[in-house]
């Protein structure tokens, strides 16, 4: 009979509308759920029963049940944090997880992640971000792996070039006299102060790295030229540093190199350099050539601080030869009629350093803070996105799962292939709309309520027609 139909037909509503709630309250308990992504749900009608009625077959509708539940996937707002570890995701795209000691990945919006004892950027339940490790020049290698810190020290580089820019007085003294290697033979390196303050013009001194990020001086004396228009000047170190072979307790230890610079005579630029590279054991002066012994276009001298280990450093006054001339750059030595001075000087190289913080940009590209000033890039956060985000498991901990509905990932950088790009020091905020969740409340709980009346309405029908039989 009818009657009983309508019943089942109630209890489906209040089944159903059940259900709702419970998807309501979900979404209202995961409000402040970092990156939460809300469902939403769907009705339809079940198949109907036909009847006869006056006019030939009919349909009468049996109740109702959950069409679908699917996530809503619209972005959440961004929260600042102070944390750099934090991410966000600003458009398409997941972060993607491994759960340690196994192979099975994960896929997640939540970006609040940070470094666990071992050096790997984790979630909080432990599962390690992926993305790609990256070489010096941050260009990645090999493919998704990992993102642990394995070493956290920055190793020390040696220097190879450093840069003296300097003014030479052009009506300073030629202190030591006779011919343009005058400086160079009134170097000592026997003596506690191999060169005597009265035998040059000028001086300046540069800090140089070795191999193992100690640090060493390298001085530059210079001199007015029997030369006209000339200033001869010699490269040395501490004769006690200098390791090259056969220069403990020689004269000539310390005494790396000696040279000229010429000027132009009217404008007081360099118009031509030239190097002699000095012999530790004998101090005779090897020339060098312009044609075959430059590096990038500037004369070097070869220092050794580590016995056996012998550097290479470039010697940059500021003009470099081009393979015809000595081209001055904008900023450059020169012999003008004022007190001689240094206006630039610099030095490559660096000692080891310890990592202080990380940092990541908008490409995802976590970058290591040394405490020697290196900024050096480590890993790229890997994204991934899918052909259907619909068909992604749910599995708890704000964690997705691929399915055969989804489709496999496709992974790639950010900012790339319809992936969004990084947000760093943000995490994405729930999706909920409160409002329009108390709205859907409201309705769910007026349908309920009327769909209890049709039982109740029911049951009252049929105790009345119970009662036609006394």
């Amino acid at each position: 009979m009818a009657l009983s139909s309508a019943l089942f037909s109630g209890i489906s509503g209040l089944s159903t509308l059940g259900n709702a709630m419970q998807i309501i309250g979900d979404n209202i308990a995961n409000v402040n759920t970092v990156a939460f992504k809300g469902s939403t749900f769907s009705f339809q009608d079940l198949l109907s029963q036909s009847i006869s009625t006056l006019s030939g077959t009919a349909q009468v509708g049996r109740g109702t049940a959950l069409g679908d539940i699917y996530a809503n996937f619209e972005q959440g707002s961004f929260e600042s944090t102070g944390n750099n570890t934090d991410l966000a995701i600003g458009g398409d795209g997941f972060f993607v997880l491994r759960e340690q000691g196994s192979s099975n990945v994960f896929y997640t919006r939540a970006g609040n992640f940070r470094f666990d004892k071992d050096g790997a950027l984790i979630n909080p339940e432990g599962y390690v971000v992926q993305g790609w490790e990256l070489d010096e020049n941050g260009d990645d290698m090999g493919s998704v792996t990992d993102i642990v810190l394995s070493s956290f020290t920055s190793p020390p580089e040696e220097t190879s070039h450093i840069q003296a820019i300097v003014n030479l007085n052009s009506e300073g003294d030629d202190n030591s006299s006779g011919s343009d290697d005058a400086l160079a033979n009134a170097w000592d390196g026997t003596k506690s102060t191999p060169l005597s303050e009265d035998a040059y013009e000028y001086q300046t001194t540069l800090k140089v790295y070795d191999s193992l990020g100690s640090t060493h001086d390298v001085t530059i004396y210079f001199d007015k030229a029997a030369t006209a228009s000339a200033y001869e000047f010699i490269v040395t170190c501490n004769p006690g540093e200098d390791q090259r072979t056969g220069a403990a307790g020689n004269t000539w230890a310390g005494l790396l190199a000696r040279g000229l610079i010429h000027f132009n005579s009217g404008s007081g630029v360099i118009s031509d350099i030239d190097l002699w590279q000095i012999n530790p054991a004998t101090g005779a002066s090897v020339a060098q050539s312009e044609a075959t012994d430059l590096s990038n276009g500037y004369f070097t001298f070869t220092p050794t601080f580590l016995a056996g280990n012998s550097m290479t450093i470039e010697l940059d006054f500021g003009s470099r030869y081009d393979g015809s001339r000595w081209a001055n750059s904008s900023l450059s030595s020169t012999q003008f009629a004022r007190a001689s001075t240094t206006t630039f000087q610099s030095s490559n190289g660096y000692g080891a350093g310890d990592l202080k913080s990380v940092s990541v940009d908008v490409d995802g590209v976590i970058t290591g803070s040394y405490s020697n000033g290196q900024l050096i890039p480590l890993y790229r956060v890997a994204l991934a996105k899918f052909q259907n985000v619909q068909g992604l498991m749910k599995e708890g901990g704000n964690l997705f799962r691929e399915t055969r509905e989804s489709g496999s990932a496709i992974t790639n950088k950010p900012g790339t292939s319809g992936l969004g790009s990084i947000a760093p020091n943000a995490l994405e905020q729930s999706n909920v709309d409160i409002a329009n969740e108390f709205v859907k409340m409201i309705t769910t709980q007026r349908g309920f309520q009327a769909n209890s009346k049709i039982i109740t309405v029911t049951d009252q029908m049929l105790a009345e027609l119970i009662n036609l039989k006394r």
